[in-house]
């Protein structure tokens, strides 16, 4: 399906192109798929391309190139024919420990939902979530997918302090947050795992466009995992996945 994209100058070196303002699958793959072509082009005037939830922002090393070559130029990528472009995706198994010690928000979620603490940890990890953005922190996944049932709105005051590796639901989303931060997203849990980790070729593992599946640990057997974690020679198990 091919949209119709909106192009937007942003600054001398970059344009915005913009998709449908939705989180939607059918959108995500549309911009990825276009990253990816945009990438296998080596169009050597563009430098970098970045993605998010419906739009990419296209860098320019030339600031001579006009805006109408520009758009001209990436209109012809997406418009071309090219059956062989394949976004390849991976599918992360991440250990999260669900007890109360970490799921500050999980009794508040449970009472908003009427189910049990039980019943909202099997939907959590009752879901393959797809990877639609990573920021506002490097590492911190914004993950789409969440079932109704668990959408929450963001806390009115943010907590100025939210734990490293806090799983955590904000709006019809689920995250983790790399890092010890502000936040204002409800937490149920913790995951042991490094989410970006600078001394790595890949800071961070995950990309736009993989999946994420939650299962659900011991604080005893999350400690252990913490423990390999911290040792380097925990091995995250994944999967690649075809679409």
């Amino acid at each position: 399906m091919a949209f119709k994209l909106c192009y937007k100058s942003l600054g001398l070196h970059a344009v915005l192109v913009e998709w449908p303002a939705e989180i939607r699958e059918d959108v995500l793959q549309d911009v990825l798929i276009l990253k990816t072509k945009i990438e296998n082009y080596h169009v050597k005037e563009i430098i970098q391309v970045n993605s998010s939830y419906s739009s990419l922002l296209v860098f320019y090393e030339n600031i001579n190139i006009s805006l109408e070559e520009r758009i001209a130029i990436i209109d012809k990528i997406y418009s071309s024919k090219n059956n062989a472009i394949y976004v390849a995706s991976q599918l992360w198994k991440i250990p999260v420990c669900y007890d109360e010690a970490f799921g500050l928000d999980l009794d508040a979620v449970s009472i908003e939902k009427k189910v049990s603490k039980n019943d909202i940890i099997k939907q959590h990890c009752g879901v393959i979530y797809t990877v639609y953005f990573i920021g506002f922190l490097p590492g911190f996944l914004y993950l789409g997918g969440l079932d109704k049932l668990l959408q929450m709105p963001r806390k009115s005051t943010p907590r100025l302090q939210v734990a490293k590796g806090a799983v955590a639901i904000g709006g019809n989303q689920t995250g983790i947050y790399p890092n010890e931060s502000p936040g204002g997203w409800n937490i149920i849990g913790n995951s042991p795992l490094n989410f970006f980790d600078v001394s790595k070729e890949k800071p961070c593992f995950a990309k736009a466009g993989d999946r994420v599946q939650f299962y659900s640990v011991s604080l005893k057997t999350y400690n252990n995992i913490k423990t390999l974690v911290e040792a380097g020679v925990y091995q995250l198990e994944s999967e690649e996945v075809n679409d």
